[in-house]
């Protein structure tokens, strides 16, 4: 699926993002006050710059925010990317925005508050994409065999409050650990998941795609 992504922030994140984004074939806009701020994308990058506000209705609007898909407010300051955030989501109605915070305690509170962000101390680029992009599985280590993969998983958002091994019981694969606000926790039996809980998953190759299909779905009533 082919979506269009605007990027507010053209900074080594930023510009980051928006070449990952179109290398998986995305259409992207970045915008950015500071037009000198583009010289961070090269010659290869075919998308729009926007020089402007990220956080103004025009400058969205030239940015194509009303086609969006995701929206990444991933400038230096976190008041503009929160602000950013909240008129996209508010205004223009894109439910799909993450925002980059650089105080790990305040990213809590606004993603407490339904607000995804990234604490930059603690989390990368990668994440930002992992939130901007449709939900899946991503392949993080594959053995020498290439029978068994560890990999993180998108989860549909109704899976959160239930113990983690209904996911093993749904999927057939097993649950290596979760990251939970930036940190890796070990789970246990009795491990409940949170809203924003990064899965992370052991199974077989060929069963990825069983795999996803199934926790991207409702889960299955006991």
């Amino acid at each position: 699926m082919v979506v269009h992504f605007v990027i507010m922030g053209c900074g080594r994140v930023g510009a980051m993002l928006a070449l990952s984004l179109q290398e998986r074939g995305h259409s992207v806009a970045v915008v950015d006050q500071n037009p000198e701020a583009f010289r961070r994308l090269p010659e290869a990058f075919e998308g729009n710059k926007v020089t402007g506000l990220g956080f103004d209705r025009d400058t969205l609007t030239t940015a194509g925010i009303d086609d969006a898909y995701g929206f990444a407010a991933v400038a230096d300051g976190d008041n503009s990317n929160i602000v950013a955030a909240r008129v996209v989501r508010e205004t223009f109605g894109v439910s799909n925005v993450v925002a980059r915070i650089y105080d790990p305690d305040r990213a809590e509170v606004y993603q407490r508050l339904g607000i995804p962000t990234v604490a930059t101390v603690r989390w990368t680029a990668d994440q930002v994409l992992r939130r901007l992009l449709p939900m899946g599985t991503t392949e993080a280590y594959r053995d020498p065999s290439g029978k068994v993969v560890l990999a993180q998983v998108d989860l549909d958002p109704s899976w959160v409050g239930l113990p983690v091994r209904r996911l093993e019981e749904a999927s057939r694969a097993r649950v290596a650990y979760l990251t939970r606000y930036g940190e890796g926790v070990m789970v246990t039996a009795s491990t409940v998941l949170q809203e924003n809980d990064v899965v992370h998953m052991l199974m077989a190759a060929d069963d990825a795609p069983a795999v996803e299909r199934a926790l991207t779905a409702r889960p299955p009533h006991e």
